[in-house]
Order: structure tokens, then C-alpha cells, then sequence
């Protein structure tokens, strides 16, 4: 049997939709290098539209630099920093907002024009409304992570680091999922005289995509506390695999820790980095084992990426983060939410598929 053909409509929608999506996956390369920087408090004002514009002349140079040495980063850890080593921070985090803007722009306006075309119906046109609501309320909880570290810390608030990486991610699985659903009717062969997926296959592919994105907000608050320059051994933590229970858990109320204690946050990053990798190790197993080799395929690559991304991290920690690597295990973590977005997605159509050939794709 051979697969029907994407429409050439669904086809342009899903394109734009990966272009979108490459977007986020730079600007949140972009964002993770202007936390390791420390750049992100270099833009002390929030202008939505008249901050494209970069400072163009000495005199508007002078004016921004001014405004970053009112702010407690300034004061504490870079009192008499050059106007030039200023621009390298602050070309950090402009990029990042240009690319916020962008982003915007890029996904509107295609939008609006699908629309007029009648190329997206009902459904999933609410969805991509969704998804652009989600957009414009990470604008905001961009710069109400920035404003945290103005006025009384010398950084961000990691709470707020994390919430933002988070709901950038899942504005980037969202893209990935929508996208992938344009092109459903290609999936019909597999679908065509596939074995039965079992149930705890599609349930353990979403486990595995939830896994991925609660381990981006975890390493999200790693990095918000710098704790992996404070615990920098491998395998072990704090001198052994299981620190005390006295040090993980000293401070009060004892919620905060998996919050603000630097070494019950680093442990917790690596205890579901352990469990993430054993999950993909277990389902790629049980994948296989189902005769669809279409879901086996999928788990197989989820599990390398997993496996990559955990390799990629141990590294990073041990070298001390360098910026190189903390990049690449950055953008590690997006590969592994690719493929996890993707696998489960997948698992969850071509199992409702067989369950109900007559009904419609997910």
C-alpha cells in the first residue's frame, strides 16, 4: 500500500511551522548563552517595539551603559567594567529579544494569511491561536524574569529561569507536534498490517516526553543556582552518590530545597537524567519486542538521544562548563524533545489508527 500524498497546502503549513520552530530552537541557544554569559540584565527596559533599534551612536551607548550601573550586577560584580566589554554583553541579550520579536512576526503574519487561504481548518487553527497566546505570554514572562534581577539580586530569579526555558520548550514541542500532524496522511502505511501497539507502549512514549520537559525545567534551575560549577564531580555528588539526607534537605520549609539548595537541585538533575535514561532503555526494549517497526524505530532514536544528552552533560559538568559545552548540551536537550515530541505522537496515531482505522488522526 502505498501512502497517500501530503496536500501541497498542509505540506507549505507544515514548513512554515518547522521554520518557526528552528526559530525557538536558536533563540533558546541564544538565551542559554546569555545566562552562561551573564548578559540577560545588560537591557534594564522593556520596550516591546522601539527596542529593535540598538543604541547607534556614542551618546546612546554612554545612556544605556549608565542605566546598567544603577542595578546591583553592576555594583557587586562588574564595578568597573569598559564600555566595551558592556557591548559584548549587551549584543547577548539583544539578539535574544530581536529573535523573540522575530519569532512573532514570522509566525503571525503566515498565519493570518493561511487563514485568509481557508489552508487550516477550525481545529487546528484554534491550536496555532493557542500556541501564538503562548508566544505572547513568554514575551512577557521574559521580562518579568529579567526585572527580578534589577533591584536587589545580582541575577535572576531561577524560579523564573525555569519557568521561562520550560514554556519556551513547550512552545517548541507544540510546534513540533502541529507540524508533524500535517503530514498524518503520509503515516498510513504504517498503519497498513501493523501488529496491534499495545496500550503501555503510547503511555510510556508520553511518559518519556513529560519526563524530557520536567528534566529541562530541573536543569533550568541548575543553571539559575550555577550548580554546576559548585558540584562538579562525577558519579559522585557532594563526595557520594547519595548525599545525606542533612545536607540535602537542611533548609525550611523543606519544599525550598528542590528549589534553592544548590546541591538537592544538582541531585535531583541527575537522579531523572538516571531515570530518563532507564524509561528510553525500557521502552526502546518494549518497542521492539511489539513487531512495529515503525514505533521501534522512533524509540530507538529517542534512546540514543538520550543516551547522547546525558553523555554530553557529564562532560559539560566535569570541564567546568564552558560555554561551548553548555551550549551543545543545550542544544542536546532539544533533540532529545524533538525526538520524544515526535516518537509520542507518533506512538499515540499509528496505535489509535489500528485501534480505529475509520477514525480520524489525532
Amino acid at each position: 500500500m502505498h501512502a497517500p500524498r501530503t496536500p501541497p497546502a498542509a505540506r507549505a503549513v507544515g514548513l512554515w511551522l518547522w521554520c518557526v520552530a528552528a526559530l525557538v530552537f536558536a533563540m533558546v541557544l541564544v538565551g542559554g548563552a546569555t545566562r552562561v554569559t551573564e548578559s540577560g540584565l545588560s537591557i534594564t527596559e522593556w520596550k516591546p517595539v522601539t527596542g529593535v533599534v540598538p543604541p547607534q551612536s556614542e551618546a546612546d551607548w554612554q545612556a544605556e551603559f549608565a542605566r546598567y550601573k544603577t542595578i546591583p550586577q553592576y555594583e557587586r560584580l562588574n564595578r568597573g567594567m569598559s564600555l566595551t566589554a558592556f557591548k559584548a554583553i549587551y549584543w547577548w541579550e539583544w539578539a535574544h529579544r530581536l529573535l523573540g520579536r522575530l519569532i512573532g512576526v514570522v509566525f503571525a503574519l503566515p498565519f493570518l494569511w493561511f487563514l485568509w487561504r481557508r489552508a487550516i481548518d477550525r481545529r487546528l487553527g484554534v491550536a496555532l491561536a493557542g500556541i501564538f497566546a503562548l508566544g505572547a505570554v513568554q514575551g512577557a514572562v521574559g521580562w518579568w524574569m529579567v526585572a527580578s534581577g534589577l533591584t536587589e539580586r545580582v541575577s535572576v530569579s531561577q524560579y523564573r529561569l525555569a519557568f521561562h526555558l520550560t514554556l519556551a520548550c513547550i512552545i517548541y514541542a507544540a510546534l513540533a507536534w502541529t507540524a508533524d500532524r500535517t503530514r498524518s496522511g503520509s503515516w498510513a502505511d504504517a498503519v497498513a498490517s501493523a501488529p496491534p501497539v499495545p496500550q503501555r507502549l503510547r503511555w510510556s512514549a508520553g511518559a518519556l516526553l513529560a519526563l524530557a520537559i520536567a528534566q529541562i525545567y530541573l536543569g533550568a534551575l541548575v543553571a539559575g543556582l550555577r550548580a554546576g560549577l559548585i558540584y562538579d564531580t562525577w558519579p559522585l555528588i557532594d563526595g557520594s552518590f547519595i548525599p545525606s539526607a542533612a545536607n540535602l534537605l537542611f533548609d525550611q520549609p523543606w519544599w525550598r530545597n528542590f528549589f534553592e539548595n544548590t546541591l538537592t537541585v544538582q541531585f535531583d538533575h541527575r537522579m531523572v537524567a538516571y531515570g530518563l535514561c532507564a524509561l528510553a532503555l525500557a521502552h526502546a526494549v518494549d518497542a521492539h519486542r511489539s513487531g512495529n517497526d515503525h514505533i521501534a524505530i522512533g524509540a530507538a532514536f529517542v534512546v540514543v538521544a538520550v543516551l547522547t544528552q546525558a553523555g554530553i552533560g557529564i562532560v559539560t559538568l566535569v570541564s567546568g562548563v564552558p560555554l561551548h559545552l553548555a551550549l551543545l548540551h543545550q542544544a542536546m536537550a532539544l533533540v532529545v524533545l524533538t525526538a520524544a515530541t515526535l516518537h509520542a505522537r507518533r506512538t499515540r496515531l499509528i496505535g489509535a489508527a489500528i485501534a480505529a482505522p475509520r477514525g480520524g488522526a489525532p
